[in-house]
């Protein structure tokens, strides 16, 4: 069959912080994320929304990620298949989760109809990638192909993110009581980098205003160093945040008069990565538009 007549869907997760509304608006088949917290399973955006997680989370309670279960992953695609050729599937990074490794997995099944991104992307990022997804469809694509145009391009991303605590990070095992302790007392508010398939230390910033002028001026130097220009022709921009719309919002403008003409998306981080961080934090992200 000619690669323009397929029927293709694009599939991710919940970890890209698309919703289920907006998924519905633009086509798009969400595979929720589990949670367990304490001894219940939830799934994001179905039982378990934004502001339930963070009162959980602020309770103290005790929240686990977790896989999406193989027969969920199956079932979701047997019902698409009943209506489309094949599926893309742009799951959470692999170096982050293994629901991406486990879904490969799966897909060996499906003689070529799924084809599983491992694109190292996560929440606005992958996000963008799914949009990258349906405009290369509506080109005439086939889902291998547009597979391995997204992979191709899995480096030309970015993104910053400043904490507001070091509590989570501390509790998850990510630093040491003490350097907890240390960083609390001196008020240091870390600055994280996801480049590629890790979560990483970037840089330690003793204020607000100075964590997001060190965000800044990396993504500034992503966009002009790695991925050829700091334009709105070349590159997506993108904020996202824990809980704290209101900061968001504040930041959003700091970011627009930092790079003016953007037209910059904004979106809560996935609740995958939200579960080591904590609330109020702030991050801000950019992506090389695709020129194919």
């Amino acid at each position: 069959m000619d690669s323009k007549q397929l029927r293709i869907a694009v599939v991710t997760d919940s970890n890209s912080g698309i919703s289920r509304s907006e998924a519905s608006e633009k086509g798009i088949f969400v595979l929720p994320m589990p949670f367990l917290i304490g001894e219940e399973s939830f799934f994001e955006d179905i039982d378990l929304s934004q502001d339930e997680f963070y009162d959980k989370m602020e309770k103290g309670c005790d929240i686990h990620t977790s896989q999406p279960s193989p027969e969920s992953v199956m079932t979701m695609w047997e019902n698409i298949l009943k209506e489309y050729d094949e599926i893309v599937h742009i799951p959470m990074s692999s170096g982050l989760s293994g629901s991406c490794q486990s879904a490969m997995m799966l897909a060996e099944d499906y003689d070529g109809k799924v084809q599983v991104v491992n694109n190292q992307r996560i929440s606005v990022t992958q996000r963008q990638s799914a949009l990258d997804a349906l405009a290369l469809k509506e080109k005439g694509f086939s889902a291998k192909e547009i597979k391995d145009i997204l992979e191709e391009d899995k480096m030309n991303s970015s993104i910053y993110i400043m904490l507001d605590t070091l509590y989570y990070l501390k509790k998850g095992g990510r630093i040491t009581p003490a350097a907890a302790a240390l960083g609390t007392l001196l008020k240091i508010k870390p600055v994280l980098q996801i480049q590629g398939e890790k979560l990483d230390a970037f840089a330690k910033a003793r204020t607000v205003n100075q964590g997001k002028t060190i965000m800044l001026n990396a993504i500034r130097s992503d966009m002009e160093k790695r991925f050829g220009g700091a334009t709105p022709e070349n590159i997506w921009l993108q904020i996202a945040y824990t809980k704290d719309l209101d900061a968001a919002l504040a930041f959003k403008q700091e970011v627009e008069a930092a790079f003016p003409g953007f037209d910059i998306a904004m979106a809560p981080l996935s609740l995958s990565v939200a579960c080591h961080i904590g609330p109020g934090s702030l991050a801000v992200a950019c992506c090389k538009k695709l020129q194919v």
